[in-house]
């Protein structure tokens, strides 16, 4: 087998940030006593690529593929519990509909008429579950709410850009990358404002899909708590806004296979 490696792309929101998820994880592996490289995986490339290698030894993984995938293919690890107090100190997370900042709207409803965003159809907190947040209006209304849908935004950055170039009057952002921006990088989080937001689900989790022993599991489980007790690792925990990692059932995931499977609109049809 080869070497496994890690890698934190889905949380690196900012050049900072993606500086301190590889240092952390860095920290983690030498403390598990791991020689895997911490590798780079930036956009555009595809993260579905990323997900389908088979030598992630800890890496970050959106909970919607990670739900679908078939049983023994991958490997929960564990899961970040972000500090704001919004997530209740649960690992957690929602979608945060947003508008433009200087936008009349105040309500969900207000959008309704205009244009959608999305990044992508398959992501849980760019596209799934705002689409399931969006369903019952939709049959309450009998007939489409948005004139337009704008997609492959890639990420919570690119719903930003839309946003503020006007291309676009309402779109989704992971809640817990959204404070990672807000928290590191105002002046571009400033340029939104939240008019709703998802109910909880489980958030993305740190997954391996090599194969890992109950010895290498339990080294890298050991390493991860020990790291939120390091005080050389304090200013990052902070950026990073980390309370801490929790070892979730695998099966609280189904929820959001569950949510998936529901009949529910297209952005193109909603």
């Amino acid at each position: 087998m080869s070497t496994p490696v890690a890698n934190a792309r889905m949380y690196s929101a900012t050049p900072q940030v993606r500086a301190d998820w590889k240092e952390l994880l860095a920290w983690v592996l030498r403390r598990a006593n791991l020689d895997w490289p911490v590798i780079d995986y930036d956009p555009p490339a595809p993260l579905n690529a990323l997900w389908a290698r088979d030598d992630l030894g800890i890496a970050m993984m959106c909970g919607l593929p990670f739900s679908l995938r078939e049983a023994g293919t991958v490997q929960l690890v564990a899961a970040p519990v972000p500090s704001p107090a919004r997530f209740d100190r649960k690992p957690v997370y929602f979608t945060d509909i947003v508008v433009r900042a200087d936008s009349p709207f105040q309500r969900l409803e207000d959008t309704f008429g205009g244009t959608v965003g999305y990044t992508l159809a398959d992501s849980m907190s760019g596209g799934v579950a705002f689409r399931a947040h969006l369903a019952p209006y939709r049959a309450q209304r009998g007939s489409r709410l948005y004139a337009r849908a704008v997609g492959d935004l890639i990420h919570a950055r690119g719903v930003i850009d839309a946003l503020d170039r006007g291309e676009i009057d309402v779109g989704p952002l992971d809640a817990y990358y959204h404070e990672l921006l807000r928290h590191n990088d105002p002046a571009f989080a400033s340029r939104v404002r939240i008019i709703a937001s998802t109910q909880p689900t489980p958030i993305p989790p740190l997954i391996a899909t090599a194969s890992l022993d109950d010895s290498t599991l339990a080294s890298l489980r050991f390493a991860l708590q020990a790291s939120m007790q390091a005080a050389e690792l304090a200013a990052i925990r902070e950026r990073l806004l980390l309370a801490g990692f929790a070892v979730p059932d695998a099966q609280d995931y189904q929820l959001l296979a569950a949510i998936s499977r529901r009949v529910v609109p297209a952005f193109e049809e909603l």
